[in-house]
């Protein structure tokens, strides 16, 4: 039994995580091929029974993206907290995601090429991504009041098609895609939907009608000045007004 395997008093086994067995699973299927690695070779290197990676995860396929699981649960949880702006909360979404896997590149990389070589693991993939998007887009219909169903699929789509771009870049090896450079991509999405803070002016300004100042307006008087693009949606727009109103 290896270290890894093992705990630091007596060598006693100890009880492996998923994604411990991911990784077992991804490093076999790398080195020996995917359709040539029995569930039961997954088990046994992970130092485990057959019954019990079985209760842990449906096929030998599953395993493959057993740490997009809990990193779905990571991102619902994040994004059922409080947020002032929802649109930036989606990025920053998919930028939890994108650390987990440029925390570990090496094994990253090595999954990327056991996906790319097996069509039904390309699939999976494809079924992976859109758990994300449907997330994210149900996200936004929740917390932007009047959204309009289409703009909550495109820009879900959008932030999962850029995030995807730069984490399959990483996973080939290319330099100069990392989160510093995904954030700004992302700010670069917000603005292309004209939902980021100042993009194009898109930033409500208050202000009181003229005299205010001089003690001669009286409640209910002041008047609430705002400039925003034109493609700055709707419901955005909304969702600005309210939020300098009460402020």
């Amino acid at each position: 039994m290896s270290d890894e395997l093992a705990s630091a008093r007596g060598g006693a086994p100890r009880a492996l995580s998923r994604h411990d067995v991911a990784a077992a699973a991804v490093r076999l299927y790398a080195e020996h091929g995917y359709e040539a690695t029995s569930a039961e070779q997954v088990a046994a290197a992970a130092g485990l029974s057959r019954s019990t990676f079985f209760r842990q995860f449906r096929s030998k396929e599953d395993v493959v993206f057993a740490d997009h699981d809990e990193l779905l649960e990571q991102a619902e949880a994040f994004l059922a907290g409080p947020h002032e702006d929802p649109w930036k909360a989606v990025c920053e979404a998919a930028e939890l995601v994108f650390a987990h896997f440029a925390e570990q590149t090496e094994l990253a990389q090595l999954r990327y090429q056991v996906v790319n070589r097996e069509p039904s693991l390309r699939d999976k993939e494809l079924v992976t991504t859109f758990r994300y998007e449907r997330l994210f887009r149900r996200y936004l219909r929740g917390a932007v009041a009047g959204i309009e169903p289409l703009d909550a699929v495109r820009f879900a789509a959008t932030v999962i098609s850029t995030h995807n771009y730069f984490l399959r870049a990483l996973m080939r090896g290319e330099a100069g895609y990392d989160a510093a450079r995904l954030r700004r991509e992302l700010d670069g999405v917000r603005r292309l939907y004209g939902v980021a803070a100042g993009s194009g002016g898109g930033t409500p300004s208050g202000g009181a009608a003229p005299g205010a100042d001089d003690g001669g307006s009286r409640p209910g008087d002041d008047v609430v000045v705002a400039v925003f693009p034109r493609s700055l949606p709707p419901e955005e727009l909304a969702r600005r007004i309210r939020e300098q109103l009460e402020r």
